[in-house]
């Protein structure tokens, strides 16, 4: 990060939000920041939520609740958020174009804001037909661009796209998301427009090839989008063959090396879900390496328990989260007990970066 005023946003040209959060003040310092991502659950209890959020408390700067994601009915990422917050954890609430129209995503930010959630990650969304209501119709009156702009203006200006004042204006840190598959110049040119909408923080698709990431990475630095908004790289264990599989043919924009597919063969069935966070650990300290990079962001999908365990190889310890990110009047429920990890030989420490400066449609 750079040049940033204490506590204040990712990039000077920002508007500094009202009151820092735990994820601004972590991606205003010089350490590594973490995010993880949860999956709500397909059922009316937040329980699953609150309880993942407490495991990962004191090892993240926030937690992603997804929103429906890959087009599938789950509680609601509000819900989750408020389940986040209940537990001592600031969550990012994501918010995708593709089931509102303009009305109702204005009316959820400033909701958002009014509830205390402290981060919003914006995006455009997988279209219907990919989830589990292939005949549902999509909205995508906006796209995630326009959405950005659209929040920018609320927070910045106190105006809603109609021109209306919104009175008091909300205040949230706001995301985007990125994929860097691809040719890097047209990837790095939608990111442009994403911060010059006002994103503030990226996280990016699954990074399994740290070469090309760092070429993306390289054209993001000609640009300066470094200098304007915190990147955070998207990493996670690969642990089956089944999920292997899948990365490798069914997820647009994830690109997983042969050298490292064969890695993970080579383990074996039963041993594979260790070398798969062997190998997120050894990326996580990799990306550190990277000029520009602020941070990393988890992806467990229904495995969230393993994230202590893969930051832990990273060479990464707990920090207790600070007593003042327990959002007033929620009791502020213990950690469950972790269970320890496998022995395996620990990595050295990851570099701590000054950067200078889930599988959803960006």
């Amino acid at each position: 990060m750079t040049d940033k005023p204490d506590g204040g946003p990712a990039g000077p040209d920002q508007h500094p939000a009202r009151a820092p959060g735990r994820l601004q003040r972590a991606l205003a310092a010089p350490e590594f920041a973490v995010t993880a991502e949860i999956g709500p659950p397909r059922g009316a209890d937040a329980e699953p939520v609150r309880r993942t959020a407490a495991l990962l408390r004191d090892w993240v700067d926030a937690v992603n609740i997804t929103d429906n994601q890959s087009a599938s009915v789950r509680l609601a990422s509000w819900a989750g958020s408020l389940a986040a917050l209940s537990v001592g954890v600031p969550p990012i609430m994501q918010l995708t174009c593709r089931d509102r129209n303009r009305i109702a995503l204005q009316s959820e930010l400033i909701s958002a804001a009014a509830m205390g959630i402290p981060n919003v990650l914006l995006m455009t969304g997988d279209h219907p037909r990919q989830g589990d209501h292939a005949d549902a119709r999509p909205v995508f009156d906006l796209n995630s661009t326009e959405l950005i702009s659209a929040a920018r203006t609320m927070r910045d200006e106190g105006r809603l796209m109609s021109g209306r004042a919104v009175e008091p204006a909300p205040s949230w840190l706001i995301g985007a998301v990125e994929n860097p598959a691809g040719p890097p110049e047209a990837s790095a040119a939608r990111l442009a427009a994403k911060v010059a909408a006002g994103a503030q923080f990226v996280q990016t698709q699954f990074v399994f090839d740290v070469p090309a990431f760092a070429d993306w990475m390289a054209r993001v630095r000609d640009l300066g989008l470094h200098e304007r908004c915190s990147i955070l790289a998207g990493v996670g264990p690969i642990l089956s063959l089944r999920a292997l599989s899948h990365l490798q043919g069914k997820v647009p924009g994830v690109h997983v090396p042969e050298p490292v597919a064969d890695r993970l063969r080579a383990a074996g069935a039963d041993r594979l879900a260790g070398e798969g966070e062997r190998l997120c650990a050894e990326t996580i300290g990799q990306l550190t390496q990277i000029p520009g990079v602020a941070g990393v962001h988890l992806m467990a999908v229904a495995n969230e328990r393993r994230i202590p365990s893969i930051l832990r190889r990273a060479g990464r310890t707990a920090r207790p989260a600070p007593t003042a990110d327990a959002a007033a009047g929620y009791p502020v429920a213990a950690a469950p007990a972790e269970t320890p990890p496998a022995a395996a030989p620990a990595p050295p420490k990851a570099r701590a970066v000054t950067a200078r400066g889930s599988t959803t449609a960006p």
